[in-house]
């Protein structure tokens, strides 16, 4: 408004004149119309330039927009994909996850997406597709590779997932995630001892839920030690390999002496019984520790005899021990401690098992006793405990 004021005021009272002269023309114009056309011009020229550069940029901005539209398009497609992955829609997530890869930016991950979505709906050779359109991608290389190892361990493809898991390690990425998908292929495969490596890596990363750990390291143990193949010089061989630290646990040391007693090789099987009882008691390395038993008359088998009978002050009522020294007694022909350590572990014994190897065993007593009635009876008991 005071701009306004100052204006009229200054038109009014503004006797100025200009003009404009070019022979023979001559144009006489007051400076208060001269000013307003000045004005008047410049709004023209600048609306003139203006359009004309609003004209030449149109191409530049109709490509901006398109562009602007395209990511706006894929990034809603990558969204809409990875919610529809998440909702278990396999087949919207691969739909989405094709829009999606329309801008290069999200084609990585879209293709990763559309390769998930494929690979739940066992769709393997669109997996595959999906995975081959970034495999020139190095920006996307270990994802792809980690992608590849999950879904080829969930397909049961433990030789084709180890080779991306090598892949993958030869580019120099080492991360506790591969690791773990490392373990279910080598476990798919069944390469025991490349399992117990990673289960013993992965236990010091703390990496494995310990049930899970021991778990793992029995059935490697068991299948290791368990091996039929396997002959005496072998056997010892595979046991070299197991740390000190396993070979105290009872479910190794059990395997052990059974596979060690198994070839003849007694002496070594009672050694690691006795190593283990020290550490943990087991019922089952003590019974491995009885079919270990040493040749009778010998100094072994007498040790074995002070070792039970020293392990019996401290477990008197443990039936499993006490069926064993009765056993080494017997053999050792000691027949007052047999007797009485047999029908002690008769008396304790809940096994069926270990009820039928006691009767037997007191039954061959009191034959080598020229028993004949009281063997017979724990023969006849020992025959129906074995049809009970």
């Amino acid at each position: 408004m005071a701009a306004a004021i100052g204006i009229a005021v200054t038109a009014r009272y503004n006797p100025g004149n200009v003009v404009l002269f070019y022979p023979p023309y001559r144009v006489d114009l007051s400076l208060n119309f001269f000013v307003v056309a000045q004005v008047l011009l410049f709004v023209l020229l600048y609306a003139v330039v203006r359009a004309v550069r609003a004209t030449m940029r149109m191409p530049a901005r109709v490509a901006e927009y398109r562009q602007r539209k395209r990511e706006r398009d894929g990034n809603k497609g990558l969204r809409d994909a990875l919610k529809a992955l998440f909702e278990g829609r396999f087949g919207h997530a691969e739909k989405a996850a094709l829009r999606a890869a329309e801008l290069p930016e999200n084609a990585g991950v879209a293709a990763l997406i559309g390769a998930r979505a494929a690979h739940r709906m066992r769709q393997t050779a669109r997996r595959d597709q999906w995975l081959a359109r970034i495999a020139d991608d190095n920006a996307m290389k270990t994802a792809r590779l980690m992608t590849m190892t999950e879904l080829l361990v969930d397909d049961h493809q433990p030789e084709a997932a180890l080779a991306a898991v090598r892949e993958l390690n030869a580019s120099g990425t080492r991360h506790i995630h591969a690791l773990q998908w490392s373990l279910k292929a080598e476990q798919q495969a069944k390469n025991w001892p490349e399992v117990l490596r990673l289960v013993r890596s992965l236990d010091k990363h703390r990496a494995l839920h310990p049930a899970l750990s021991a778990r793992l390291r029995e059935l490697a143990y068991e299948d290791l030690l368990s091996d039929r193949a396997h002959d005496a010089e072998s056997i010892m061989r595979v046991w070299s390999t197991v740390p000190s630290t396993d070979r105290t646990k009872p479910f190794v040391a059990c395997r052990a002496a059974t596979a060690l007693n198994a070839r003849g090789l007694h002496d070594e099987a009672r050694i690691v019984a006795e190593e283990a009882l020290k550490a943990n008691w087991d019922e089952r390395i003590v019974r491995a520790y009885r079919e270990a038993a040493a040749p009778a008359g010998s100094a072994a088998l007498l040790a074995q005899i002070e070792h039970c009978e020293a392990w019996m002050l401290e477990r008197p009522t443990d039936a499993e021990l006490a069926l064993t020294l009765g056993s080494l007694c017997l053999k050792q022909k000691l027949w007052g401690k047999a007797q009485r350590y047999l029908e002690q572990a008769l008396s304790d014994a809940t096994d069926p098992a270990m009820v039928r190897e006691a009767h037997l065993k007191l039954a061959q007593l009191h034959e080598a006793l020229q028993q004949p009635e009281e063997a017979a009876s724990h023969y006849r008991q020992c025959a129906l405990a074995t049809i009970l």
